[in-house]
């Protein structure tokens, strides 16, 4: 893990979320396993008590291109949200879940393919990629509860 990532997940333990309550997607749970670099921030989806620690300790703003309310905290570094922009997944389902990997919540990396496949970026392009090569990733003792 590099500097910028391990300030990064720092950063988002550094709001106290509650841990049955978030979970990181996008890009991160790619990131914490180390098959893409580090980008400037972290997306995570909330509910609950982690959405009103949020809401105590971020800026809400309202996104213009979907309308979704989001939490920024740490300027932009860490971004909160109770929805998805890309497809529609159940946020309680990915939250339910998630895979802890040092103490923090990451959404499954099926998911995070899926999401990819729908958002059809060429970032999302090169992550398939990465991932279509890495090995298998579903490592015992590290998933909350089996997926629905």
């Amino acid at each position: 893990m590099n500097p910028g990532t391990r300030n990064l997940f720092d950063l988002l333990r550094s709001l106290d979320l509650p841990t049955d309550d978030y979970a990181v997607f996008g890009s991160g749970p790619l990131i914490i396993r180390g098959i893409i670099a580090a980008t400037n921030d972290l997306d995570v989806i909330s509910r609950g008590a982690a959405w009103d620690r949020a809401l105590a300790v971020g800026d809400a703003v309202v996104l213009p291109e979907d309308g979704a309310q989001i939490v920024s905290c740490f300027d932009g570094a860490i971004t909160i949200g109770r929805s998805w922009a890309y497809g529609a997944f159940d946020i309680d389902a990915l939250i339910d879940t998630a895979e802890i990997i040092d103490g923090i919540p990451f959404v499954r990396v099926e998911y995070v393919v899926a999401y990819k496949e729908i958002a059809d970026r060429p970032k999302d392009h090169d992550h398939l990629r990465r991932l279509a090569d890495h090995p298998a990733l579903d490592r015992p003792g590290r998933r909350r509860r089996p997926p629905p």
